[in-house]
């Protein structure tokens, strides 16, 4: 590593044992800091105006290669959109995920910062484009395109070594409100299910009696159910991406590889559809092994009046107008019904270990924070407690 400068020759006049004049005197910026690329081996150049900064650059450049720590300057010149492109071809993300991270890149980064050089993103910026999003975006929808989608994305920028650091560090999102659900009643259950065409009714008892996601529901096949014994498993989903067919893969997380017990409303639901249903196998894509992805005939236990799985963009069609007749809030989902599910396990004196079990949640901090102000009587159990302890007066110094 070398500061040079440009202005002047290394030759000495001998006269007078002054440097001489470059042929670029007076012209363009004076100092040129050299280094080698450690990565690379490949000679690295910077120019600057005084040679103070010159100097800094040259003792900034020496400490971060002897701390391992270096990061090419024309690295950080790929503007965020280009690496955005870079990072999301090499994740080793599920269909819908990919599919909802390249939706994000596309629509709410690209436009604010797209253009912009890696290296040149500051903080400001990334403020900039929270509060560009703000109004587009809901309060939970932005902290997951920031924590899901930008911090991974300059962290990953961080590690290839474009950048020396994130720009995302000590960014404020606006709070999230607490979650509020709808949690129907019994009777809305059993008003929803009968607005339902026949072959979708047992859909409805199987999402509030056993808490499935809508995934879950119809990716089931008959193998899958022992109504001898009162169980079903969960083994499976029926994924759907843009660009393709509706096609089966694994749930959305290890813990939700589960075994529910029947109760005897969803059994009787599930063996009358089954008796006025009759399953016949169709070809599918399966993708449970993704490595080793095969097609092959499904008896899928809730499909279209065709026999064809049941894609998303026809489920709503089936849905909504049952929502309606059933008098449930407008937005009311098979979500709210897996809500339903856990209401009544929590009001039944369930645990939150329990709870998570039967959802196939990662943990039970997620079950926690899901569903925290639904165990009833919180206050008052402390309340109990505390009470019961104080009022122990033998255990209490100073008491008569």
């Amino acid at each position: 590593m070398a500061v040079d400068d440009l202005w002047y020759l290394r030759k000495r006049d001998p006269a007078t044992g002054e440097r001489l004049p470059s042929g670029r005197h007076g012209r363009g910026k004076r100092w040129r800091v050299r280094w080698t690329d450690p990565d690379t081996g490949k000679p690295r150049t910077e120019l600057f105006a005084r040679r103070a900064e010159a100097d800094r650059h040259d003792a900034n450049v020496h400490a971060d290669i002897s701390r391992g720590q270096y990061v090419d300057p024309q690295a950080g010149r790929l503007t965020v959109a280009e690496f955005a492109e870079q990072w999301r071809a090499t994740l080793l993300h599920r269909g819908s995920t990919a599919e909802r991270t390249e939706r994000t890149i596309r629509r709410h980064i690209v436009p604010v910062v797209g253009s912009l050089p890696l290296a040149s993103v500051r903080n400001s910026h990334i403020r900039g484009w929270v509060k560009d999003r703000i109004p587009h975006l809901a309060p939970s929808t932005l902290a997951v395109a920031f924590h899901g989608v930008l911090v991974p994305m300059f962290n990953a920028a961080v590690l290839d070594k474009r950048i020396g650091s994130s720009p995302c560090a000590g960014i404020r999102l606006p709070e999230i409100p607490d979650a509020t659900y709808y949690i129907a009643k019994p009777d809305e259950v059993h008003r929803l299910a009968d607005a339902l065409p026949s072959r979708y009714r047992a859909i409805v008892y199987l999402a509030a009696g056993c808490g499935w996601r809508g995934g879950e529901i119809f990716g089931l096949e008959a193998e899958c159910l022992d109504l001898d014994a009162r169980e079903v498993r969960v083994r499976q989903q029926l994924t759907v991406t843009s660009g393709r067919q509706p096609f089966l893969a694994l749930p959305k997380t290890k813990t939700s590889i589960r075994t529910n017990e029947l109760p005897a409303v969803v059994a009787d639901a599930l063996r009358g559809h089954l008796d006025r249903f009759r399953l016949r196998p169709e070809e599918i894509e399966d993708e449970i092994n993704p490595r080793r992805p095969t097609r092959r005939p499904a008896s899928l236990v809730f499909t279209r009046g065709d026999g064809r799985p049941i894609h998303r963009a026809d489920w709503s069609h089936i849905w909504r107008p049952a929502v309606e007749t059933a008098g449930l809030p407008t937005g009311f989902g098979l979500r709210d019904l897996r809500h339903y599910f856990a209401t009544v396990l929590i009001f039944g004196g369930a645990n939150v270990k329990t709870v998570q079990l039967a959802m196939g949640h990662t943990t039970p901090t997620v079950t926690l924070n899901t569903y925290v102000g639904y165990w009833p009587d919180a206050v008052d159990q402390t309340r109990t407690l505390v009470d019961s302890a104080l009022s122990c007066t033998e255990s209490v110094p100073g008491t008569p």
